[in-house]
C-alpha cells in the first residue's frame, strides 16, 4: 500500500507541475489517467516518456502565452534592431540573436513572432537535456521537478536575448560531445565544429564551455579529429573576427576595458552568490548547487559537467571584482547543474523525500510571480527591469502623433529609442549616446547619417531650460519634448590618442597628438560658417562619475575639414588640474543642444 501511495504521490507532483504551469489541462482525461494509475500499471519507459511529453507541452504553452501577451523588454527591442541591420557582428554581441529574431519577426511582426525561436529552443533544450541524461537512467519525475524549479529557465523561456541561443547551443554541445567521447568520428567532429562556432556567434561566454571542456579532458589533444574541430570552428568564426578588425575591435574594448568599474565594489561580490542561488530556484537553489558539487565523478563526461559548472561559477565570481555580474551571465552553468543534480540523485539511489513538497512550493512561487507579471499586477509595473514590459505601445503611439513622420532623437540610452523603432516598425528614432554614457550599436549604424540637417523631435528625461517646451506624461514615464532644427552631430567621429596612460604634475601642460578620423560616407567640416549649431572639441576629465573639468580646443580646430575616410593630426594642449589623484580623460565633440559624444577611448590620467 505504501509503495502504491508513493507512486501516486510522485505522479501527483507532475499533475501539480502541469496545473501550476498552465492553469488549464489539455487532454485532461489522459492526465487523470497518469495521475491515478500506479507505476505497476504502466511500464517505466512509457510512464517516463509521458511525463516528459506532457511536461514539455505545458512548458511550451506557458512560455507561448507569456511571449504573446507581454510587451518587449528593453533589450529585446534593441536586438530587434540588430535583425534590421544583419551583420557579422555588433558593438555588444555576436550576431546569433539577430538571426533568431529575424526568423520569427519575418513570420509575425509582434511580440510572439520576435520570441518564437526562444519558445521553441527553450523546450528543445530541455528535451535534449533529457536525451543526454537517459544514459544515466535518471528519473523523469525528478527531471521535471528540477527543471521546472530553476528560475532562470522561466525567465529565458520567453525573453529573447543572446543568452537564449547560447544556452541552446550549449546543450547541443554537451549532447554531441557525449557521443564524441564514445565514438571518435569525423562526422561528430564536423558537427561539433559547427556547434562551437554557433556558441561563439551567440555570446562570447561560449568560449568558457570550450575552454573548461578541454581543461576537463586534456586527452582530446591527442585526437586528430579534435584539431579538425578547432580549425573548422575558427574558419566558421572568421567573418566575425574580421568584422571586429574592420570596426576597431569595439566589442573587445567595451567588454574588457570600458565596462569595468573604476574601483572595486564589495556589493558586486557580496550579491553574486545569492543571485546565483535565486536563479537556481528561490527555495531549492542551495540544495541543487550542493548536490551538483558533491556528485561522484565516474566518467569523463561527468567530469566535463563538473568542471564547466564550477569553472563558470568561479570565473564570474572573480569577474565581480571588476564590476557588476548580471545573474544571466552564468546561464550556461545551469545546463551542467541540472545534469549533475539528476546524476547525483541516481548515484544516491533517489532524491530525498523532503525535496518533493519543497519543490512544489518553489515552483508555485515562481508560477505565481509569472502570472503576476503576465497580468501586470502590483510590483510588476514599478519594479526594476520589469516596468519596461508595460506601457510602451501607448507611449509609442503618443510620440508618433506628435512627431509625425519626422525623426525622433532621444538622449537616455538605447532602450527606449529601440522600442519606438520596434512599435512603429521603422528606423526613425536615433539614440544620441552622450559623453556621460557608453557607446552602443547606434554609434555604428547609419541612422545618425539620416538626421543630419533635419528637423527632429527631441525627447529627454528632464526639462532643459531654453530648449524643452512641452512634456509627455504616461504610465511608462515622463519625458520633456522639443523640436531641433538643422541637426548637427559627430557621434561616429573617431579621435585616436597615442597613449592610454598618462602621468603629469599639477598645473602641467600636456600636449596630446590626436588623430581625428572621418568614418562617414560624406565629407565633414568643423567650421561654424553656415551652421545653426556651433561645434567644439573638448577634453573631459572625470573622477568616477563626477566631471572635474572640461577644456575647449582653440578656434583653430574649426578650420579642419575632412573628406570621407580621411584623418588629420591635431595637437590639443591640456592643462593638468591642481587636484592630485587618478582620473579618466577622453575627448568629445559637442554641438548644441546635445551634451557631446564620447569620441575617444578613455585615458587613465594620473596627477602626482
Amino acid at each position: 500500500m505504501t509503495t502504491v501511495f508513493t507512486a501516486w504521490l510522485h505522479n501527483l507532483f507532475f499533475y501539480l507541475v502541469a496545473g501550476s504551469l498552465c492553469g488549464f489541462y489539455p487532454n485532461f482525461a489522459t492526465l487523470i489517467y497518469i495521475v491515478l494509475m500506479p507505476d505497476s500499471a504502466l511500464s517505466k519507459s512509457t510512464q517516463s516518456n509521458k511525463i516528459i511529453i506532457y511536461f514539455l507541452l505545458l512548458w511550451t504553452v506557458l512560455n507561448a502565452i507569456q511571449a504573446y501577451t507581454m510587451e518587449l523588454q528593453a533589450d529585446e527591442a534593441y536586438y530587434w534592431l540588430y535583425s534590421r541591420y544583419l551583420d557579422w557582428g555588433y558593438f555588444d554581441h555576436p550576431p546569433m540573436v539577430a538571426l533568431f529574431i529575424r526568423f520569427g519577426d519575418s513570420l509575425l511582426h509582434n511580440e510572439f513572432g520576435l520570441r518564437l525561436l526562444t519558445v521553441i529552443t527553450s523546450s528543445a533544450s530541455i528535451y535534449v537535456l533529457w536525451l543526454i541524461l537517459k544514459k544515466y537512467a535518471v528519473d523523469a519525475l525528478a527531471f521535471a521537478m528540477v527543471v521546472s524549479g530553476i528560475f532562470i529557465f522561466h525567465i529565458y523561456g520567453f525573453t529573447t536575448t543572446p543568452d537564449v541561443p547560447l544556452f541552446f547551443f550549449t546543450v547541443l554541445f554537451y549532447f554531441f560531445y557525449q557521443r564524441y567521447l564514445e565514438k571518435d568520428s569525423i562526422t561528430l567532429a564536423l558537427i561539433l565544429a559547427f556547434v562551437v562556432a554557433c556558441l561563439l556567434y551567440s555570446k562570447y561566454n561560449g568560449i568558457l564551455i570550450v575552454g573548461f571542456t578541454l581543461l576537463a579532458n586534456w586527452k582530446l589533444l591527442k585526437r586528430w579529429s579534435f584539431w579538425v574541430i578547432v580549425v573548422l570552428a575558427v574558419v566558421l568564426y572568421l567573418p566575425h573576427i574580421l568584422w571586429q578588425v574592420n570596426h576597431g575591435y569595439p566589442s573587445v574594448n567595451y567588454h574588457l576595458f570600458e565596462r569595468s568599474s573604476p574601483a572595486y565594489n564589495f556589493i558586486n561580490t557580496f550579491s553574486y552568490l545569492p543571485g546565483q542561488l535565486l536563479m537556481a530556484g528561490p527555495l531549492i537553489g542551495w540544495f541543487l548547487f550542493y548536490k551538483a558539487f558533491s556528485v561522484k565523478i565516474k566518467d569523463v563526461f561527468i567530469r566535463c559537467l563538473l568542471v564547466n559548472c564550477v569553472g563558470t561559477l568561479f570565473f564570474f565570481f572573480i569577474s565581480s571584482g571588476k564590476g557588476e555580474v548580471q545573474p544571466q551571465w552564468t546561464f550556461v552553468l545551469f545546463a551542467p547543474l541540472v545534469m549533475l543534480v539528476l546524476i547525483g540523485f541516481k548515484q544516491a539511489g533517489g532524491r530525498p523525500k523532503w525535496l518533493l513538497p519543497l519543490a512544489v512550493v518553489n515552483l508555485s512561487i515562481i508560477v505565481i510571480v509569472r502570472l503576476i507579471i503576465i497580468c501586470g499586477f502590483g510590483f510588476a509595473r514599478t519594479y526594476g527591469h520589469l516596468k519596461s514590459y508595460y506601457g510602451f505601445k501607448d507611449w509609442t503611439n503618443e510620440v508618433k502623433k506628435r512627431a509625425g513622420d519626422n525623426y525622433v532623437v532621444m538622449n537616455e540610452g538605447f532602450q527606449n529609442p529601440s522600442k519606438y523603432n520596434y512599435y512603429t516598425n521603422s528606423l526613425k528614432c536615433f539614440a544620441y549616446d552622450d559623453r556621460y554614457y557608453r557607446k552602443t550599436q547606434f554609434d555604428i549604424w547609419p541612422m545618425e547619417d539620416s538626421i543630419q540637417h533635419k528637423r527632429v523631435f527631441f525627447l529627454f528625461y528632464r526639462p532643459i531650460k531654453g530648449l524643452t517646451t512641452d512634456s509627455l506624461t504616461m504610465p511608462a514615464g515622463t519625458w520633456y519634448t522639443a523640436w531641433i532644427n538643422d541637426v548637427r552631430t559627430y557621434q561616429k567621429v573617431l579621435i585616436e590618442t597615442t597613449s592610454d596612460k598618462v602621468t603629469a604634475s599639477p598645473g602641467q601642460k600636456v600636449n596630446f597628438d590626436l588623430t581625428i578620423n572621418n568614418p562617414y560616407h560624406f565629407p565633414i567640416s568643423f567650421s561654424d560658417t553656415g551652421y545653426v549649431h556651433p561645434v567644439v572639441l573638448e577634453s573631459c576629465l572625470l573622477k568616477g562619475d563626477a566631471t572635474i573639468n572640461t577644456q575647449q580646443a582653440p578656434v583653430s580646430f574649426n578650420n579642419i575639414s575632412l573628406k570621407s575616410g580621411a584623418g588629420v593630426h591635431y595637437t590639443f594642449t591640456f592643462v593638468t588640474p591642481l587636484q592630485k589623484g587618478n582620473f579618466d580623460l577622453f575627448f568629445s565633440l559637442r554641438t548644441e543642444p546635445f551634451f557631446g559624444s564620447r569620441n575617444s577611448r578613455v585615458i587613465h590620467f594620473t596627477v602626482k
